[in-house]
Order: C-alpha cells, then sequence, then structure tokens
C-alpha cells in the first residue's frame, strides 16, 4: 500500500515558480511510476507529468513542457514538481498519483482512474 501526501501549493503571480512535493510513505513506492495530475474548477482533472521509477523516463503533457520539471528522491520517498512560468490557467488542485504497472508515458496517455494510488491535492493559484 501507498500513501501520498502533496504540499507546496500557494499563490503566485503569474511568471512565477513554485516547488510541489510529494511525500509517499510504504516502502513499495519507490517501484512505482510517479504522476502529477491536476484538476481545475469545472474541469476534469488531467496529466501533468510522470517519472518511471528510477527516474531515467520522463513524460509531460504538451501545455507545460520547458516550464515544469518532474523529479523524484527514492532515497527519501519523494516526488517533485517544479513549476516555472506560471500562467493563469495553471491554476488547478494538483495531485500526486503513483502506479505499479504504468511506464510514465502510459501514466499520460491512459485514463485517471487508472492510477492506483493517490493523494488529497494541493491548491495552486496564479494571479495574472
Amino acid at each position: 500500500q501507498v500513501q501520498l501526501v502533496e504540499s507546496g501549493g500557494g499563490l503566485v503571480q503569474a511568471g512565477g515558480s513554485l516547488r510541489l512535493s510529494c511525500a509517499a510513505s510504504g516502502r513499495t513506492f519507490r517501484s512505482n511510476t510517479g504522476g502529477w495530475f491536476r484538476q481545475a474548477p469545472g474541469k476534469e482533472r488531467e496529466f501533468v507529468a510522470a517519472i518511471s521509477w528510477i527516474g531515467a523516463s520522463t513524460y509531460y503533457t504538451d501545455s507545460v513542457k520547458g516550464r515544469f520539471t518532474i523529479s523524484r528522491d527514492n532515497a527519501k520517498n519523494m516526488v517533485y514538481l517544479q513549476m516555472n512560468n506560471l500562467k493563469p490557467e495553471d491554476t488547478a488542485v494538483y495531485y500526486c498519483a503513483a502506479s505499479p504497472v504504468a511506464t510514465a508515458q502510459a501514466m499520460g496517455l491512459m485514463s485517471p482512474e487508472g492510477m492506483d494510488y493517490w493523494g488529497k491535492g494541493t491548491l495552486v493559484t496564479v494571479s495574472s
């Protein structure tokens, strides 16, 4: 069993940066693909970024490429999302997710309902 807890959300002006953290419990986490999803008000949950269990492979949705970077530290059971040049349309609740079977690319292509583990989310608000 894996439990995920996000932190690092907040209010930031457009063009600013935030770093989200996802703390995982459960020794099997380091064998899971880790990822970030987001859900804006009135919209469906969407994929943002994913990273393979050894960190060698990453995958991003097009709208965040070049601005967001996902990373992980398996020694600390952590996954991070560095978000730069934030835009108002990045405003959403950001969720950490994990899957023991999906690759990073697969996590980006499959339905969010296919994820095995979820955190409760952290709110990111970008003002214009």
